[in-house]
């Protein structure tokens, strides 16, 4: 059975980027025909307010925060979800991740 394709985007503060992009290619996610470790990065501004019972990366329980992020958006297949999303957590500093999963068409099954 042919593999399904997955798009992974998650946020990701300025400072752990690089390392997130890194990890998530080494365990597949950004392969793309004959290329590996691709990815779509694009800024913006996360912000969030954590509970009395959160323990944020950035910022205070309890205030009003607002962080420089970056959305990295990078494909796998759905046989690497498992390694990937143990990178993620493995390499991301937050304690709840934002992350989206969206199942993708072939684009060449539809040419047709």
């Amino acid at each position: 059975m042919k593999s399904k394709r997955i798009k992974l985007q998650v946020n990701v503060p300025k400072s752990h980027v690089d390392k997130v992009r890194l990890a998530l290619g080494n365990a597949g996610a950004g392969k793309i025909g004959e290329y590996t470790h691709c990815a779509f990065v694009s800024s913006g501004t996360g912000y969030f307010c954590g509970s009395q019972n959160s323990n944020p990366a950035i910022g205070s329980k309890g205030v009003l925060e607002s962080v420089e992020e970056f959305k990295l958006e990078m494909v796998l297949n759905s046989e690497d979800l498992h390694h990937v999303l143990q990178a993620l957590k493995s390499s991301h500093p937050y304690e709840e991740i934002p992350l989206e999963l969206y199942s993708l068409l072939d684009p060449l099954e539809w040419a047709d």
